[in-house]
């Protein structure tokens, strides 16, 4: 059938040369953020005079010198607020990882006793899954590495939130400055501290992954099955991180958010993140903990898991058979050349274009998706023409299908190109430059009710487009290669995870800056400026949450497809009682979850409504200005609320996939997973939408940029009050619920496969006592 054109070394010295150019590009941008400076300078006095050579090397004219502002106080005001919101964040992920980590050490203890008594902890090599012929690796050498697997790619995963809070938290104070140069200057800064998260996760994710495979290959030698079959807990570790950053950040911040909303722009007509609400702090830090560490530990969690999905069925295909080494590591390569392309895709917001106004901000951010798009897919058709031979087999549920390397190109291309479709769909329904989200904040004119009808039926309605996109990538990518095209089209969807990351996290930094600005008391026109960049931020915060969604159904169904054939199911049959009550039971579970979720973020924001109303009740001179609010209050409600209750949902999550395997068996399993999928992918798509839609609706009525945004407001008026209330409602749906659902599909998924083993040869135990 041939071979590939680069040679096993070449591929040996790619992956890594990539991933180390990924976290050299990134230490760069973070060079260039670190230029503009948080301490009042020795040349900060020139500024007065309107010297051109301003403290932070540019020669521009600050338009403090216009307002009559005092740039060493205001400087020193933003360090003393990002101060506090860093400490705050800090504060938290140290005490979420403490649980985090107990959970992480009885997790691992539990791989290893169950996978090791696949075999009653044997040392004796066995007969091969895949193949009775020959003998492999014993499993408790299976249960070992698995375990290794699954914790470094919990630490990977919480390192990756970990990195991507501190480098948010280090910018935004920084992009607030420089907004007293200009929006592009800010611009820049926010892109680059962005720039920072997504080609830190990228690179990191792939070396430890790539390091982990070679440093296994010493003991498994030439049993590749058995060696990526050990990889999957890999994913694993990176997805069950994810799922209490998601779920402990999404309660955290919005349980803030929704109380400073309420009380301070409702009850007291004040702006947002105005210094006298008490909640300003904790809204700050909640945006850095679920927006950003939340959601990079998320799509980490979808690129190990979409990875170890196509390692998994590689390995058992010609690829394996023949020890292929170069062909077996494509997904590798593939995300190895998708940090080059999206490093020069990045040249295009940060050096090649300039931002001059305000209206070229949200074009440039779409930009970013486009050319990293175009570029991937003629990186691509290289990596496809090079890597692979033009001719091989694929295992297919128990066959060898022989497949072209033209046809995986088209696997890879169809979901990268159905996560643009998915993320300009998202932009359509959550941006306030389109009729659908006009047309909701144009609801608001008959109050709150008419706004939630409104902003329902227009998430139900978004939802259509992007799972026609993911139904056509699942049929192409299916028919050409089975469920190892599944598997690489979710990895095209991720293979511009770097830019996809950088932009989604360019919004949370921009959020924080604006709120800087206005706790700090700078000028109107800085703030206009911010919120420029923040409401461009909100759009594109969407479109992340649309590509991690998308790309969850993918590797999904490809973890399924691996959980299938590891456990030896030969046909899914929906008619079976086994397969049918687990289907109902799982199209169920992310109502369960999402109702824990919402009612936890409900119960921490009522605690925060009545701390937030305690103060300006009983802190005298609190509104006029003369007191200071106790914002470590409310910063301690948002920590043990999202502590306390992100166990139960957590614990849904990971007991189910074992109960069930345990006491119904692999058929039982199969159909959770199958109706988890169908319905949560449903779910997350519509609560995300609905929740973007109602935010930029009230967003629309705040800026009053056109003649029909001002007949709504201003700011205080009876419309712009409902948009609030709607906006509330819609905090918990598109922070916590929406995002943490694609965390529970593919985490279910993986766990499955992790214990696929132990489920075939112990599960059903109540089939077998019945």
């Amino acid at each position: 059938m041939g071979a590939a054109l680069l040679p096993d070394l070449g591929t040996e010295i790619l992956i890594p040369a990539c991933a180390v150019v990924g976290i050299a590009f990134a230490l760069l941008q973070w060079a260039l953020v670190s230029q503009v400076k948080l301490s009042p300078g020795r040349d900060s006095a020139n500024n007065n005079s309107g010297s051109g050579n301003g403290k932070n090397g540019y020669s521009d004219y600050l338009i403090e010198e216009e307002e009559g502002l005092n740039d060493h106080n205001v400087v020193l005001k933003c360090a003393e607020i990002q101060s506090a919101i860093s400490e705050g964040a800090t504060s938290f992920l140290f005490t979420e990882y403490q649980y985090v980590g107990i959970f992480m050490f009885v997790f691992a203890i539990l791989i290893f006793v169950f996978l090791g008594s696949v075999e009653g902890f044997s040392t004796e090599s066995q007969p091969c899954t895949y193949d009775q012929s020959k003998t492999c690796k014993p499993a408790l050498a299976t249960a070992a590495f698995s375990t290794i697997s699954f914790l470094l790619g919990g630490i990977t995963s919480v390192g990756s939130g970990f990195l991507g809070m501190k480098i948010a938290t280090y910018a935004n104070a920084r992009t607030t400055l420089e907004a007293r140069k200009g929006v592009g200057k800010a611009f820049i800064t926010a892109f680059r501290s962005g720039a920072v998260m997504g080609f830190l996760l990228a690179a990191n994710g792939l070396l430890v992954l790539y390091i982990t495979i070679n440093l296994f290959r010493l003991y498994y030698g030439d049993d590749w099955g058995g060696l990526f079959e050990a990889i999957t807990g890999y994913g694993l570790g990176g997805s069950s991180m994810a799922l209490f950053g998601r779920v402990g950040g999404g309660i955290y911040t919005k349980a803030a958010d929704v109380g400073a909303d309420l009380v301070g722009k409702v009850e007291r007509n004040i702006p947002e993140d105005d210094p006298r609400n008490p909640a300003v702090i904790a809204d700050n830090v909640g945006d850095n903990v679920g927006d950003i560490a939340g959601m990079g530990s998320d799509l980490f969690g979808s690129y190990a898991e979409s990875s170890c999905a196509a390692l998994v069925v590689a390995s058992i295909s010609s690829f394996g058979i023949n020890h292929e080494l170069t062909a077996m590591l494509y997904p590798l390569i593939i995300s190895a050349v998708g940090i080059l392309v999206c490093l020069i895709t990045t040249l295009f917001a940060t050096d090649f274009f300039e931002i001059k106004a305000v209206k070229e901000i949200e074009p440039s951010l779409k930009r970013q998706l486009i050319i990293s798009t175009f570029l991937m897919t003629v990186g691509i058709a290289i990596v496809s023409w090079v890597a692979l031979p033009s001719s091989f087999t694929i295992f297919n549920f128990g066959e060898q299908k022989v497949v072209k390397n033209w046809e995986l190109f088209l696997c890879v291309a169809v979901g990268l190109w159905a996560g643009l479709i998915i993320g300009f769909i998202t932009e359509y329904y959550t941006s306030n430059a389109y009729s659908p989200v006009q047309d909701v904040a144009d609801s608001c004119r008959t109050g709150a009710a008419t706004n939630v009808i409104f902003g329902l039926a227009l998430g139900y309605k978004s939802v259509i487009i992007p799972i026609f996109a993911i139904a056509i990538s699942i049929f192409v990518s299916f028919t050409f290669a089975a469920m190892y095209g599944i598997a690489v089209a979710a990895l095209g969807m991720l293979s511009t995870i770097a830019t996809g990351l950088a932009i989604d996290a360019y919004g949370p930094i921009s959020d924080n800056a604006g709120g800087i600005a206005e706790m700090a008391g700078m000028s109107h026109r800085i703030r206009e400026r911010t919120d420029a960049l923040d409401a461009a931020g909100n759009t594109t915060a969407a479109i992340g949450k649309g590509f991690a969604i998308g790309s969850a159904a993918l590797v999904s169904l490809a973890l399924f497809g691996a959980f299938v054939s590891r456990a030896a199911i030969s046909t899914v049959d929906v008619l079976t009682p086994k397969v049918f009550i687990g289907l109902i039971v799982g199209a169920m579970l992310p109502y369960w979850f999402s109702a824990m979720t919402m009612k936890s973020v409900g119960s921490a924001a009522l605690k925060m409504v009545e701390e937030v109303r305690r103060q300006f009740n009983t802190i005298s001179g609190l509104m006029e200005g003369n007191a200071k609010p106790d914002y470590a209050t409310c910063v301690k409600i948002s920590t043990d609320a999202s502590i306390k209750e992100m166990m139960p949902p957590g614990a849904l999550v990971m007991l189910t996939p074992l109960i069930v395997g345990i006491l119904f068996g692999v058929e039982t399993l199969s159909g959770v997973l199958a109706g988890s999928l169908v319905s949560g992918v449903q779910i997350a798509i519509s609560a995300s939408n609905t929740g973007g839609a109602w935010d930029n609706a009230k967003k629309y009525i705040e800026a009053g940029a056109s003649e029909h945004a001002r007949t709504l407001g201003p700011k205080g008026s009876d419309p712009h009050k409902a948009a609030v209330i709607g906006d509330t409602i819609g905090d918990p749906l598109k922070d916590t619920s929406g995002p943490s659902l694609n965390i529970l599909i593919k985490l279910m998924a993986v766990e499955s496969l992790v214990f696929a083993p132990f489920f075939a040869t112990h599960g059903g135990l109540l089939f077998k006592i019945f």
